[in-house]
């Protein structure tokens, strides 16, 4: 993954999506349903870990991100919330193959919360295709 020293672009997301080559639209998607595409956005869990920045990143990923140089206050940065949120989805695909597991993968570990996820995402992908 490389996010350091990026340089600053008009979206963020759409260079996030084509560097880790994942479909743009659905990253924003993903974006749009998790945080309201507002990087200053954190969500407390009930087993007390938290979501962060414009793609909710849980901190369960700080200790793999911090062999990037990646902590907590970074993922306020909407442009390394975007890669880091890409980079988890493109590793979900590479994982489950390019299917709506990976998708939910991205929100959930248990199959009937990664459905629940996918479908949610599936339902916006959809209507902001039209």
């Amino acid at each position: 993954m490389v996010v350091a020293a990026l340089p600053a672009r008009a979206d963020c997301l759409d260079d996030a999506a084509a560097f880790h080559r994942v479909n743009p639209r659905l990253l924003r998607v993903i974006a749009q349903h998790e945080s309201g595409m507002r990087p200053n956005a954190v969500n407390r869990n009930t087993n007390g870990s938290e979501d962060i920045g414009l793609m909710q990143i849980n901190t369960s990923w700080l200790p793999t991100l911090s062999r990037y140089g990646i902590r907590r206050e970074h993922l306020f940065n909407g442009c390394v919330s975007a890669y880091v949120g890409a980079w988890i989805l493109a590793s979900n695909v590479r994982r489950f193959g390019p299917n709506w597991k990976a998708v939910g993968a991205y929100n959930a570990v248990t199959p009937s919360k990664q459905l629940v996820y996918a479908s949610a995402i599936y339902r916006r992908f959809m209507q902001q295709g039209r």
